[in-house]
């Protein structure tokens, strides 16, 4: 082997193991960014798992939600349905109470005639 083989064998060689070191460094960066985004991905699919749960936990309190719901609205048509037929009654009963009123004074008149006429009367025969 010549001297000049020899020296483009040890160039190559340095040229080489040049590349091998950068190689070597952007694999440990790798690495380091892999690791990192490993444990991001652990962390996310923690949170994710916690989210799952709430949103469960949440979905079943908003089945309990609507059924209460639910059962206040038929509370609330009943409780129409019943102040409506009172008010209908009330307004039944204010009939009767002002036709009894009417029935009332027109009894008073009739009684206040008649003591009229019997006064009138008395008197008549007191005069003969």
């Amino acid at each position: 082997m010549s001297v000049s083989d020899y020296l483009q064998v040890a160039r190559k060689l340095v040229i080489l193991e040049g590349d091998l070191e950068r190689s070597e460094e952007r694999a440990e960066v790798a690495e380091a960014k892999s690791a990192d985004l490993e444990e991001e991905l652990k962390n996310v699919t923690n949170n994710l798992k916690s989210l799952e749960a709430q949103a469960e936990k949440y979905s079943q309190k908003e089945d309990k939600y609507e059924e209460e719901i639910k059962v206040l609205t038929e509370k609330l048509k009943e409780a129409e349905t019943r102040a409506e037929f009172a008010e209908r009654s009330v307004a039944k009963l204010e009939k009767t109470i002002d036709d009894l009123e009417d029935e009332v004074y027109a009894q008073k008149l009739k009684g206040k005639a008649l003591s009229e006429e019997l006064d009138l009367a008395l008197n008549d025969m007191t005069t003969l």
